[in-house]
């Protein structure tokens, strides 16, 4: 039986010494969870590279949509260069048309160039499809046309904002992959929502972990300096994550 795997998205050195401590099997590095995770900067991926788990970084130049201009197109590209140069595990790459179908053009191009990446240090990057997927009209054909683009795998939560309001549809999606590719459930996964999205038959999943913290210092938050409401990568709620998936498993 294949085992489930957990991964956690962290944006600062804390979470991924969480992520580890709490038995995560991947780390998605990120900044700017709040906003669904952007590039984080060099100085973090290279934190990160030293961490004992696989990493995979997510290359998102900005909030908002995902339609890239020729600007954003190359800040993506160098991002990737930036993650093989690391010596990280895998990205996590995505672009949609204005209609929010997936861009093949702008996605094919990144992809090959993570495969040359991955040739010339002889070891292949990993490839997440993230979240623009869940905006495409069509979520059966959209991945199909992540296998024909070659990714290793889908973040999705079901095309709803949160993974347990789409158990149907990951369903769906689960025996339409098949072998052919890896459904990553996220959005919303916690220890009260995993088990139902287990039974959709998700071999791997992704979540934040994340939990309020109390602001020592009220000025920073006056300031802008911090958000109202702080939150921190905890340990264990990883920990209570992973428990689920080896109970999963007997």
């Amino acid at each position: 039986m294949t085992r489930r795997l957990l991964e956690v998205c962290v944006e600062d050195a804390h979470g991924i010494a969480a992520a580890v401590a709490g038995g995560a099997d991947r780390i998605e590095l990120c900044a700017a969870l709040d906003v669904g995770g952007l590039t984080p900067p060099a100085s973090l991926i290279r934190a990160a590279a030293q961490a004992p788990l696989p990493v995979h970084l997510l290359a998102r130049p900005r909030a908002g949509g995902f339609v890239h201009d020729a600007a954003e197109r190359t800040l993506v590209a160098d991002d990737i260069r930036t993650a093989a140069d690391a010596g990280l595990a895998g990205v996590v790459i995505g672009a949609s048309l204005p209609d929010h179908r997936l861009d093949t053009g702008t996605i094919a191009a990144w992809i090959a160039l993570a495969r040359d990446l991955g040739a010339a240090r002889r070891r292949p990057l990993s490839l997440t499809l993230h979240r623009a997927f869940d905006l495409a009209p069509d979520l059966p054909a959209a991945l199909d046309t992540a296998i024909e683009l070659g990714f290793d795998r889908i973040l999705t939560s079901g095309g709803q904002p949160q993974a347990a309001d789409a158990l149907p549809m990951l369903t769906t999606l689960v025996a339409h992959a098949g072998e052919r590719i890896v459904i990553l459930a996220g959005s919303g996964v916690s220890a009260a929502t995993l088990p139902a999205i287990l039974t959709t038959g998700v071999r791997e999943v992704h979540a934040s972990c994340r939990t309020a913290i109390s602001e020592d210092d009220p000025a920073l938050s006056r300031f802008g300096f911090s958000p109202p409401v702080a939150k921190r990568t905890d340990i264990a709620a990883v920990a209570a994550l992973t428990t689920i998936l080896c109970a999963a498993e007997t």
